[in-house]
């Protein structure tokens, strides 16, 4: 796959100097030696900054027992390009051969538990079958997200044609582990109105921004800033598992977080920046400078026009909270969606097995239409309506009746009214990004923040990723485009980090996403935005297909359902700037070989 960053100069960095400070002297990263979304990030645990005491140690295991050994096949087992997963009795590892060489490191993806065993091994590195995410076969590092977390390697050796796998216990149970991140070294009072580094908004995109700095070493102030109550959580299953706890739901804890000194202040509020004095305000009243801002604060619920807005039981679903009362409310109960795009048919796939009757009120002709297309769209519409779940299509919501103040009835503008106990909006999503108009940051005409290739904004030591971003986007030409996902804002984060270190970088990734229903899920890669033509293999009436999105003679994205791992076999292809023909599509389809990825091998021109 296609490096995210282009290759650096060996640099010399001075212990004694801070990374912001001294930024303008750094050209560069030193290069791990691997085409990978980020060839040039330093192995696990070199630091850019700081002694060897600010690292966080990893685990040292001395002593024999914590570890197994075992011999697991004949080296003849596996040809070169070959996968395997393999018991060691303590636990299981996945085993690799490519180029004549066997490494082995942890089975299972961190960021969901995906047997990787089923995914795309090319050029050092294992992509994820479900969601994308690619790991250095030589490290174990994580090299394309979404997930946090890198995984486990172990220590392979031939002896007699056997192949022998030592590993450590622990990691062989845990299947995952963190990057050595350095610890602040600069001594400030956390109640002090500064930070070197001062992050709004804790999805991802921040997350990984702050955890990308510790990882390449910045030992200065880390402060992130969010709306929420609660530390980063998966915001992605909130709309898929109603009932899960925000506990449930938890990315990074709080012990976490002050381990790595990313102070975390929740339920703070930006309400204005100031960029001569790079000042920011909180509604609270609280203000903090910085010397670099990384603004990641996402999105916010398109506003619909309608009356009845002080109707209770109307739900934008925004946090845990949200989703727990939608599940609570909607049991045996009558539960209206407006809204037919992932978060609002997720949401009522998750409400079918509790809710007496379901609604859904989208402004299409299909659900999905715009994403995925009219032939997919179809049988997804069928799908839900063999589960109970009724469509008001070509339709908006004109009023929400209450009683007691209690949401009872929606009404519609078609004159439709229908029985409701509870609500859920999810008819999209416009930039949270209010706070600017004032502040000089550049912004389009929705609200977006432009930025270049290295997440900068138009303002210095201003920086910006995630849903409320248009950036280039090198396979539409550079053209400035925005991707709301939640892989895109993992790798929005990182960048904007490396960036803010003095280490230029630009994204070079293949968007991925997902989504779950009635236990099967669909998967995409790619940006289809503008399609204009798809071509199915499979069959749809099944649920067991591959689409495949076109703009010209090139396809531009795929997705499947039940038909991995072709579509991380397509992002491994696109990723690495080749071209996938329409024409070579057509031709596979005509002669029935669907699902077959053999063809993707090494495919297509630069």
């Amino acid at each position: 796959m296609g490096g995210c960053f282009s290759k650096p100069k060996p640099v010399e960095v001075k212990v004694e100097l801070s990374l912001l400070e001294k930024e303008k002297e750094l050209d560069g990263l030193s290069p791990n030696g691997k085409a990978s979304p980020f060839a040039d990030s330093r192995p696990n645990g070199a630091l850019g900054h700081g002694s060897d005491d600010d690292a966080t140690p990893l685990p040292v295991y001395n002593k024999p027992r914590d570890y197994v050994e075992a011999s697991v096949c004949h080296v003849k087992d596996l040809e070169n390009g070959q996968m395997r997963e393999v018991d060691l009795g303590s636990g299981r590892a996945l085993l690799i051969k490519e180029h004549g060489e066997f490494s082995a490191m942890g089975h299972k993806c961190p960021h969901y538990g995906a047997p990787l065993v089923k995914g795309v091994l090319s050029k050092g590195h294992v992509r994820c079958p479900w969601h994308g995410a690619c790991f250095n076969i030589a490290t174990g590092d994580i090299e394309d997200f979404p997930g946090l977390d890198s995984l486990p390697t172990f220590q392979v050796r031939v002896e007699k044609d056997k192949v022998i796998i030592r590993a450590n216990k622990q990691a062989l149970q845990t299947q995952k582990r963190s990057k050595a991140m350095a610890r602040c070294s600069a001594v400030i009072n956390s109640s002090t109105g500064f930070s070197h580094v001062l992050i709004l908004g804790s999805g991802q995109s921040g997350l990984v921004c702050a955890e990308t700095l510790r990882q390449e070493g910045f030992t200065d102030r880390i402060v992130m800033c969010t709306m929420d109550k609660h530390p980063p959580y998966d915001r992605p299953k909130l709309s898929k598992s109603l009932d899960s706890t925000a506990e449930q739901l938890r990315l990074r804890s709080m012990d976490f977080l002050q381990d790595h000194d990313i102070e975390l202040l929740t339920e703070k509020e930006a309400v204005a920046i100031d960029v001569k004095t790079r000042t920011v305000t909180f509604e609270d009243g609280l203000k903090m400078e910085y010397r670099k801002l990384f603004i990641a604060t996402g999105s916010r619920p398109r506003p619909l026009n309608y009356k009845g807005k002080d109707v209770r039981n109307v739900f934008h679903l925004r946090t845990p909270e949200d989703a727990n009362s939608i599940a609570r409310l909607a049991n045996n109960k009558n539960a209206v969606i407006v809204g037919t795009s992932f978060i609002g048919m997720e949401v009522a796939a998750a409400l079918t097995d509790k809710a007496h009757s379901i609604s859904v009120i989208g402004i299409e002709t299909l659900p999905f239409k715009k994403a995925l297309g009219e032939k997919v769209g179809k049988v997804i519409m069928k799908l839900f309506e063999a589960n109970r779940v009724k469509f008001y299509m070509l339709n908006e919501v004109s009023e929400m009746i209450g009683h007691h103040g209690q949401l009872k009835e929606v009404v519609l503008k078609s004159g439709k009214v229908l029985r409701a106990d509870v609500c859920v909006i999810g008819a999209g999503c416009v930039p949270a990004t209010g706070f600017l108009k004032q502040s000089g940051i550049h912004m389009d005409a929705r609200g977006f923040i432009t930025v270049n290739k290295m997440m900068q904004t138009s303002v210095d030591g201003v920086f910006a990723g995630g849903d409320v971003v248009t950036f280039p986007f090198p396979p539409r030409h550079n053209k400035k485009v925005n991707i709301p996902h939640w892989q895109m804002a993992h790798v929005h984060g990182r960048v904007a980090a490396l960036s803010m270190m003095g280490r230029p970088a630009e994204v070079k990734t293949v968007p991925y996403f997902w989504s779950a229903m009635f236990g099967k899920t669909i998967r995409y890669a790619g940006f289809g935005d503008g399609f204009d033509d798809v071509i199915i293999q499979g069959d749809l009436e099944e649920l067991r297909f591959v689409a495949f999105y076109t703009r010209g003679e090139e396809v531009v994205a795929v997705a499947s359902m039940n038909y991995d791992p072709i579509v991380s076999r397509v992002a491994e292809v696109l990723g690495s700037g080749k071209t996938i023909k329409k024409r070579d599509v057509e031709m596979l389809t005509r002669l029935g070989k669907t699902g077959d990825i053999s063809w993707l091998i090494d495919k297509g021109s630069q």
